[in-house]
């Protein structure tokens, strides 16, 4: 009985730690997907052009974390590349939170 009530306890807590983070995951990939739609249709584009066409994706996609600001926009190897990395507080109970460092970029890893 003892066993079960402690598997119980570990199961909700996994539980309390998935529901509280899988929206943040969730905009992140919201994020990066946006970036890299971005970075595709970058060709010729200024960098103010791209950071409000950032803006626009954002607005639809409902992305509050991220703005064009935010982002670093810079050319390798003929190719521009976005990239975006930020930092978010999730409390999970009481005074105890989780710290999660989110970066990516249009290239598909982490810059």
């Amino acid at each position: 009985m003892s066993g079960l009530l402690l598997w119980g306890v570990v199961v909700g807590l996994v539980a309390i730690l998935a529901i509280r983070t899988m929206p943040d995951l969730i905009e992140y990939s919201r994020i990066r997907q946006a970036v890299k739609a971005v970075a595709a249709d970058a060709n010729g584009k200024t960098v103010a052009e791209l950071r409000s066409a950032f803006g626009k994706y954002a607005e639809v996609e409902h992305i509050k974390t991220v703005t064009g600001t935010d982002l670093d926009i810079f050319k390798e190897d003929d190719q521009v590349v976005i990239a975006f990395a930020y930092e978010k507080r999730i409390p999970l109970v009481g005074n105890v939170s989780l710290l999660i460092d989110f970066k990516g970029s249009s290239l598909g890893r982490g810059q």
